[in-house]
């Protein structure tokens, strides 16, 4: 029985909104636009495509690309007039949204669809939009108070934003800023929201000609939504805050939605490669994946979509900081500190009042300092700017108590006539008395615990620079500059010269702080040096360009493929395929089947006869019945080739006399039930068998779950029992050992993993060289031909990658003259998913009824009694 939850999550995959309680609400006023139907593309004509392209109001010239930027916020600043009618609008040129627009081209039309910060009442909202979208070309999204409400306060800030910055809800609700325990129903709400942004980028989208850009952990869930309605939109994410470590994030209780929501964008990015690395982490444990890196692009393989990971942290708007430092109030605010402060080494601190940013531990290693070097006391002043804060709770009460009894009680031991140790301001400040403190300050002081990025660095060594000195007016102050930084930072790994910390070390942040301070001049110099020629040349616009070059390079094929839609809700994915890539169709194949003369019947048997996940791997008598069927029929020559013994494959098919069998990937081939197996290798020498056996025992002892196969061609280590990170290192490791100790045995080291999601299959296997599937068919073809039976009809049906050989060889038998002139040749797979092959049938109940097809399309096709039921007795085996 389908959860009263996820029957809700359909409903809003579906646009259900009456059954979630919405009818009541106000709707809105759309845009005029036309709609795409909902479903799944697939090899779509060229008008198909452009009849199914969305038009809107927004219209941007053929030649004008466009890009949709979507957020939370809109980088719009809202007021209500003084008269109380109506609302004044301007642009946030604090908006990082606004800012990176320096980035894209100038011919590049910018459209944003985000909420307001003020509460529009119903009857203004259209009005508001439609000045927004004249004026800005800004498409608000109008979320119901209640709604906004559990979206933003009751999920986003009190469960993703602590579980992404590593804090764990163990009661019931800690209090707001400390996260509470997952609700379904607002996870209900964030999906609903999400969708509400959906509405809003469908009115205006043309989704062959945009691009689409997702910002920050609000809208993890509208790439599920978008990919869904336009299996081809260009699309990319960008994450603002820290991803946490596959260890934090599988407690989440929807991770997996949410990283398959991801995954439907082209482009993922991040500030660092330690949040890159935990969300590929993630993938691989939760969802099976493994990222590849080439020629400087890490990218995931998704179903035939290749889904970019980016690192680049983000920068500050240097235009915006050097209008600023021009403004004629920020000299004589400098003199005053600079008298206020006269003969003082200043250390300063700017962050949120919030329980992340680590202020507590700040003046915790301030008073160790003091205490440890007396030398800085009477001296040496820690200003700490605390930002009112935008939440809640006990946890951010604690520590609000905390901060100040720490500063009452330094104050209180170290002040003098004069000299007040630490300054503690908790207010609002302006940009230009920020700009004023950044300017007399000797060192910049940041030991948040976590946080995302934190640009106050990059501002503060721009600060200490100036302003170029082709301007008419320039501060004049030293270039020089210190920075004592967290390492749990997002800036952190780019300012190499700055004195990195672990804020929960006291004492040695204490000691960070009197290096930075005690330092010479020329260091300080050389420091400031470094640091200013990465930040001024890393800014918002170097960050925004970039990204938008590589999703570019991520969407390049979107029209060479085609696309299929599968999945319901959440489990929603596109798989891309070649061109040529279709269903195989069972009149198609009958036809030619009956029009042939001498065929070739080419199977694998686990996961293309029996399933893979069944414990019973004897086949059914059905499968019995057909397989004898289709022997029996004096044109064909069948074969199961398979990785399996020997041993197993004889026993299943007895029953079969005419069937040909090739066990252990074709290292062992018989042509029929009364002949003599054979070797295809001519090779007996097993020697390298002796020198890799220790070498696997050893990585089998230290890899709990892990084990070794032994067969009479290859050994095979499997790991799909092991913690999935560790088993794919140590397989990665041993495949590297194992490389360098055979290079001079006639022996190929392979590394598998089957594309199943559901059913993974972990192993590394040494196979003799000239062994594969692919020379199987070689080899029964050519045996064909020197009987003067060559082949005029060959299918071949495998499911996983070592089945790729097959397919590969049988796309080149026809230039090897292998068959006949005209021939009909049928690759196929089991499962939409991207393979060599050129057909696909969906599932194991469709190979047989296919085969079974066949099989009554066969010549005097006897009447077989029954077959006994070889499945009687289950057997738990493995296949690779």
């Amino acid at each position: 029985m389908m959860s009263r939850s996820y029957a809700n999550l359909l409903d809003l995959a579906s646009g259900n909104f009456a059954a979630l309680g919405m009818g009541g609400e106000r709707a809105a006023r759309r845009m005029p636009r036309v709609m795409t139907v909902p479903g799944t593309l697939a090899d779509l004509q060229e008008e198909e495509d452009r009849a199914s392209s969305v038009a809107s109001d927004v219209q941007s010239s053929p030649a004008q690309e466009r890009i949709i930027i979507v957020a939370n916020q809109l980088p719009i600043r809202a007021r209500r007039r003084p008269d109380g009618r109506g609302w004044s609008f301007g642009w946030d040129d604090d908006s990082l949204l606004l800012q990176l627009k320096d980035g894209l081209p100038e011919d590049m039309e910018v459209l944003y669809v985000g909420s307001l910060r003020v509460d529009v009442e119903a009857h203004e909202q259209e009005d508001v939009a439609q000045t927004l979208l004249e004026r800005f070309k800004c498409v608000p999204a109008f979320l119901p108070p209640d709604l906004h409400d559990r979206f933003y306060q009751g999920f986003c800030k009190a469960n993703i934003w602590p579980l992404f910055h590593y804090m764990l809800p163990f009661s019931a609700d800690h209090g707001g800023a400390g996260g509470r325990r997952f609700d379904r129903g607002l996870w209900q709400a964030y999906v609903l929201a999400n969708k509400y942004f959906f509405q809003k980028i469908i009115e205006v989208i043309n989704p062959e000609d945009d691009y689409v850009w997702i910002h920050d952990y609000h809208l993890m869930a509208l790439p599920n939504f978008l990919r869904r309605r336009f299996n081809r939109l260009r699309m990319g994410f960008f994450l603002h805050t820290p991803f946490p470590s596959s260890e934090i994030y599988r407690t989440f209780p929807v991770r997996e939605e949410i990283l398959k929501a991801l995954l439907n964008c082209d482009l993922i990015g991040f500030h660092t490669f330690d949040y890159a690395r935990h969300f590929l982490s993630c993938c691989s444990r939760m969802l099976g994946l493994e990222y590849q890196s080439k020629r400087g692009y890490i990218g995931l393989e998704y179903f035939g979509r290749t889904v970019g990971i980016k690192i680049m942290p983000v920068g500050i708007h240097m235009g915006q900081l050097h209008s600023v430092l021009r403004l004629p109030d920020l000299e004589w605010r400098v003199n005053e500190l600079h008298q206020q402060f006269q003969g003082k080494t200043i250390l300063l601190g700017i962050d949120d009042m919030d329980i992340f940013k680590g202020i507590n531990l700040k003046l915790l290693a301030f008073e160790h300092m003091l205490k440890v070097h007396p030398k800085w006391q009477g001296q040496a002043i820690l200003i700490q700017i605390a930002n009112p804060a935008r939440g809640h709770g006990r946890d951010l009460n604690e520590i609000e108590g905390e901060i100040k009894e720490s500063r009452d009680r330094i104050n209180s031991a170290f002040s003098s006539d004069g000299y007040t140790p630490v300054i503690f301001i908790d207010r609002t400040v302006s940009v230009v008395e920020r700009i004023a403190y950044y300017t007399i300050a000797e060192c910049v002081v940041v030991t948040a615990v976590r946080d995302g990025m934190n640009l106050i660095p990059y501002e503060y060594i721009v600060c200490k620079q100036g302003i170029p000195k082709g301007d008419a007016v320039k501060l004049d102050s030293p270039k020089k500059s210190m920075l004592v930084v967290s390492e749990f930072i997002g800036c952190s790994p780019s300012l190499s010269g700055a004195i990195r910390v672990n804020p929960w070390n006291i004492e040695t942040t204490g000691e960070a702080m009197n290096e930075a301070i005690s330092i010479s001049d020329g260091e300080k110099q050389l420091r400031h040096e470094k640091h200013y020629r990465y930040v001024s040349t890393h800014d918002v616009a170097y960050w925004s360009r970039s990204f938008m070059q590589d999703l570019e390079r991520s969407c390049k094929d979107h029209f060479k493929r085609n696309c299929w839609g599968t999945g319901l809700g959440f489990g929603f994915l596109v798989v891309a395929l070649d061109p040529n890539f279709r269903k195989l169709h069972i009149d198609g194949i009958v036809s030619a089947y009956e029009k042939a003369e001498s065929r070739a019947i080419l199977l694998d048997y686990d996961g293309t006869l029996v399933p893979q996940t069944s414990l019973n791997k004897k086949p059914t008598a059905e499968v019995i019945r057909i397989i004898k069927t289709l022997c029996a029929d004096k044109k064909n020559v069948v074969f199961i080739v398979s990785g399996r013994g020997r041993e197993g494959l004889e026993e299943w098919f007895m029953p079969c006399e005419n069937l040909g069998l090739a066990a252990e990937h074709g290292y062992f081939i018989r042509w029929k039930r009364d002949q003599e197996w054979e070797t295809c290798h001519q090779s007996t020498d097993f020697e390298w068998m002796q020198i890799v056996e220790p070498v696997m025992k050893l990585y089998t002892e230290s890899t709990d779950g892990s084990y070794i196969e032994t067969k009479k061609s290859a050994l095979v280590w499997h790991h799909q029992d092991a913690d999935p990170g560790f088993g794919s290192t140590q397989s990665k490791e041993m495949l590297d050992h194992l490389e360098s100790v055979l290079a001079n045995e006639p022996v190929s080291v392979k590394s598998v993993k089957k594309d199943l999601v559901l059913f993974q299959s972990n192993l590394l296997f040494l196979l003799l060289q000239g062994v594969s599937k692919g020379l199987v068919v070689e080899k029964i073809l050519s045996s064909m031909m020197e009987n003067g039976r060559q082949a005029d009809f060959v299918l071949c049906i495998g499911d996983d990658r070592s089945d790729e050989d097959m397919f590969e060889d049988v796309a080149s038998i026809v230039s090897k003259n292998l068959v006949a002139r005209r021939s009909s040749i049928f690759g196929c797979t089991v499962g939409q998913k991207p393979s060599k092959a050129r057909y696909y049938l969906d599932d194991i109940t469709d190979v047989i009824h296919m085969l079974g097809a066949l099989a009554d399309a066969s010549e005097d096709s006897p009447s077989f009694p029954d077959a006994p039921d070889v499945s009687d007795k289950p057997t738990l085996s493995l296949e690779y």
